[in-house]
């Protein structure tokens, strides 16, 4: 038992260094990670494009105040046989006797302007304009997901390869142990159960190892799905502490305010109130103006030019039109109370998952103390079977059983500490601050707000502002 003794405490140092993690010149570290996946993760690219795309309803909207151009040109042939009397000369088109075609020709430019449609315009340019805001906030939610799924991914990676090195160095421990129990009963130390029961435990402990590696090879997968590449050299992760609020109720007051989910659904409430009054806008009355100019030529056989040009203003009062537009009303009505409503329940969920999250950090906490404490008895346990099995007083079944309660120990301690460092920034999450102007990452910071200027005053082109 002397030499399962000295090999099993170089195995424990060895562990010790495998959960302090590498620590390479060159390492990656979760910050850097962090910014890959704001960079470069697909699906919060394609959120950054529809925010692009609802900008859009901006200038579309504006549109309603600006004048609407046609131009109207047309051209052709027209044949015209004319009898005077009934035993009159005939007049052909061109004149008597002859058979030749007119070729009328017109332009015609109308100006059309509304004046007054109910504020209709007015409302559907702040509703665009709250919907804008909507969506920025959309893209923020999905930010915070993004920065989140990575911080979540990249601790398990360092959770599973640590605890894939604590379950292969069980195994070349129980592998010794196993080698040694054999050369003992071979010389009638000990008997056939004690090797059956190494054989056992050495299996469990191949077994431990094989689930260690698939679970590090799907986290693999997922680190590569969200970061962009593949893990190497990963640095120690850190908890965020300190971007924190002290106490849970300004946690709470933080994430009521800032918490992008609320200010979303408060956005909608502003959308759908601008709904309703856009709806009441059609029962008011319309006032437009319409000037135009026509120039035409040999449009009758007498006449060859005709320069005609207008100017018309319009009021239409509408009295009924069937009903719709008072269900329209009712029911944005009914929209809007709906929404507020939504916010009310947005507003309880982030309060309940700011609560959730600072009991699991806090629980993260004690855990880890936990199960350092747990990993030190586990240590002092295991030396003292071992010399108590020196002395007889202890069966190998008792060495080997000390020996999987300080491996549990130490995979518990290294997934205490993955907790611990998740919760953290699962509580900046539902607080609304997980962003990279927070945690202060290293990279240009997307602001929605470039493009929104761009294109809101534009009032044509077909391209976009990347030159698409």
């Amino acid at each position: 038992m002397h030499g399962v003794k000295l090999f099993t405490g170089a195995a424990v140092s060895v562990l010790l260094l495998a959960l302090a993690g590498p620590t390479p010149a060159l390492a990656d570290t979760i910050e850097a990670a962090l910014v890959r996946a704001y960079q470069n993760n697909p699906q919060l690219n394609a959120q950054r494009a529809q925010v692009r795309s609802t900008d859009e309803n901006v200038p579309q909207a504006l549109s309603g105040y600006r004048p609407k151009v046609n131009l109207t040109l047309s051209s052709g042939a027209q044949y015209q046989d004319i009898q005077q009397t009934q035993k009159g000369p005939t007049i052909h088109s061109n004149g008597v006797g002859a058979p030749e075609p007119l070729q009328p020709n017109a332009a015609s430019l109308t100006v059309n302007q509304t004046l007054y449609n109910g504020n209709q315009t007015a409302n559907r340019t702040r509703a665009a304009e709250s919907q804008v805001s909507g969506s920025r906030e959309a893209l923020r939610v999905l930010e915070q997901t993004v920065l989140l799924q990575a911080a979540t991914t990249y601790m398990d990676y360092l959770r599973d390869s640590a605890t894939l090195e604590v379950q292969r160095s069980n195994v070349r421990v129980l592998e010794q142990t196993l080698k040694q129990t054999r050369d003992r009963f071979n010389v009638g130390e000990v008997t056939r159960t004690d090797v059956a029961q190494s054989e056992a435990q050495l299996a469990a402990g191949k077994t431990q190892a094989l689930t260690a590696e698939s679970n590090l090879t799907t986290t693999r997968a997922n680190f590569r799905r969200i970061i962009g590449n593949e893990p190497a050299n990963l640095a120690p992760g850190s908890p965020v502490d300190r971007f924190l609020p002290g106490t849970i109720a300004s946690a709470v007051n933080l994430g009521l305010v800032e918490n992008p989910n609320v200010t979303a659904a408060m956005f909608g409430i502003d959308v759908n109130y601008l709904q309703v009054k856009i709806n009441e806008g059609a029962l008011l009355p319309t006032v437009t103006v319409q000037a135009g100019i026509t120039q035409s030529y040999q449009q009758t056989l007498t006449v060859f030019r005709t320069t005609t040009a207008s100017a018309i203003a319009t009021a239409s009062v509408p009295i009924f039109q069937g009903g719709a537009e008072y269900a329209l009303i009712r029911q944005s009505k009914e929209n809007l109370a709906q929404q507020r409503l939504n916010l009310e329940t947005t507003r309880d969920q982030t309060r309940a998952n700011i609560v959730q999250a600072w009991g699991q950090l806090e629980a993260g906490k004690a855990q880890v103390q936990s199960a350092q404490a747990q990993v030190t008895a586990s240590e002092i346990a295991l030396n003292g079977v071992r010399e108590e099995a020196k002395a007889g007083q202890r069966t190998t079944l008792d060495v080997l059983n000390a020996q999987q309660a300080l491996v549990n120990a130490r995979v518990a301690l290294v997934t205490a500490q993955h907790d611990r460092v998740v919760a953290s920034y699962s509580v900046l999450n539902a607080v609304g601050r997980l962003a990279p102007q927070v945690l202060g990452l290293n990279t240009t910071v997307y602001d929605p707000s470039v493009h929104y200027q761009q294109v809101r005053d534009s009032w044509a082109g077909v391209r976009i502002p990347d030159g698409r």
